[in-house]
């Protein structure tokens, strides 16, 4: 099993509702973390190109750069909360991967010491 590690960093603002109450908005460096896994790699002796992986996570985060999350789709509608951003992150990202690669993870550092991690449920991948 071969496993890699691809981050992409955004600033935005957000504030999220906690137990009926909003929070005041206030701003993070996002650093966004997507673990990668497969069984097998390529001719090239890669899991998956890099590069690749950053370009699908710049159009996955990119959009949310110097914005209020909670003015942006789908935060707004949902809690802008860095559980559910690492699960927006997974989702999307899925897709893009080549087969047989899995989108493990994804974490969000909102602050230092205060990270969010989604686990893919197993089979979520391609291929």
């Amino acid at each position: 099993m071969y496993t890699v590690r691809i981050e992409r960093t955004f600033s935005a603002a957000h504030a999220i509702d906690i137990r009926g109450e909003r929070e005041p908005l206030h701003g993070h460096d996002w650093v966004v973390t997507a673990e990668l896994s497969g069984e097998s790699l390529d001719s090239d002796g890669l899991l998956v190109d890099f590069h690749e992986v950053e370009s699908s996570l710049e159009r996955i985060v990119g959009r949310f750069r110097n914005r209020n999350l909670n003015e942006t789709a789908p935060f707004d509608r949902v809690n802008p909360t860095a559980e559910l951003v690492a699960q927006y992150v997974a989702v999307r990202l899925a897709p893009s991967m080549p087969r047989g690669v899995h989108v493990r993870s994804v974490s969000v550092r909102e602050a230092p010491g205060c990270i969010a991690t989604y686990v893919s449920p197993f089979g979520s991948h391609r291929g």
